[in-house]
């Protein structure tokens, strides 16, 4: 009995060397991959505020030489990228809504057990092959065209539904998780599935919502690809397609009749670094905001035995 008054309290108990290490290891890891995202995103900065002299002779590290706004004032005023931009605003705006819906109403049956839904497995299965195997470019693009969807809007949302399969697994376990006694009790309120579904379910599973949201809207931020296959005209390509196409040209950055005075303060590399730097920036912002649930929602939602 003594001994249990004895006890020194957890928090006074002294780590052993070889957790300090580790734990003092571990920091540095983290510290060192947090640097390799910043550096090259605060370079990408400082060329973008750069004035074009010290950006051609390759002397722009980590600070600016030659301070100047005129980059971000021609992205401003560029129609090119601001319609491209609106382009990925726009498909965003469709595209996490449709995919949401779909990734959850799909989701909550799969989470029932199986003396609810005898063929759960089967389906599970049908979906989980989808991510390991696909029928091709040419049959995708073969059946976008067929229906229409070439130089639309549709082009970029509708196929990309296909690709929900791993947040609907997320969704699917979280799903499972829950209480059954909250379900069983809307149950005997009179709730449908559809109820239990919008007014019990959804309302706990913010964590899960949020982490399917953030990496919805990042993959179709950065999607530059299907804009470049399913777009014919430059003004109906997406953000993303319209930096890919700007890098990979080297005379791309055309300054019109109007910029002549923005030509002393401006070159191509640093309205190439503006631009970037910009189109970075809505996810750069979103971030935060979704942080407090991401590591909660991946891990309650990973997959279980």
């Amino acid at each position: 009995m003594a001994q249990l008054f004895n006890r020194r309290p957890a928090s006074r108990i002294k780590a052993s060397p070889a957790r300090i290490a580790f734990s003092i290891a571990n920091h540095i890891v983290l510290i060192l991959g947090a640097a390799l995202c910043l550096v090259p995103m605060i370079h990408i900065l400082a060329v973008s505020l750069s004035s074009p002299g010290p950006v051609a002779a390759q002397r722009v590290g980590l600070w600016p030489i030659g301070f100047t706004w005129s980059a971000y004032e021609w992205v401003v005023g560029n129609p090119d990228f601001l319609r491209a931009m609106g382009v990925s605003f726009l498909r965003i705006g469709l595209a996490v809504p449709m995919s949401l819906f779909f990734t959850v109403i799909t989701a909550y049956p799969l989470s029932k057990e199986k003396k609810y839904l005898r063929t759960r497995g089967a389906y599970v299965w049908f979906f989980f092959l989808t991510m390991l195997f696909s029928g091709g470019l040419i049959p995708s693009y073969m059946i976008v065209l067929a229906t229409g969807l070439i130089d639309t809007i549709w082009a970029l949302v509708i196929p990309a539904l296909t690709w929900q399969v791993f947040n609907m697994i997320l969704v699917l376990n979280f799903f499972r998780q829950l209480p059954k006694s909250l379900e069983e009790a809307a149950y005997v309120d009179g709730a449908g599935h559809w109820m239990v579904l919008f007014r019990v379910y959804l309302p706990l599973s913010k964590p899960v919502i949020a982490t399917i949201t953030l990496f919805t809207a990042v993959t179709h931020w950065n999607s530059w690809f299907d804009g470049m296959i399913y777009m014919n005209f430059p003004e109906n390509q997406p953000l993303s397609t319209y930096i890919r196409n700007i890098l990979q040209t080297l005379e791309d950055v055309r300054l019109t009749i109007q910029d002549v005075s923005l030509i002393e303060f401006l070159n191509n590399d640093t309205a190439r670094a503006a631009q970037i730097f910009v189109a970075a920036l809505p996810i750069i912002l979103v971030y935060p905001f979704l942080q407090r649930y991401f590591a909660k929602g991946i891990i309650l939602g990973s997959v279980k035995g």
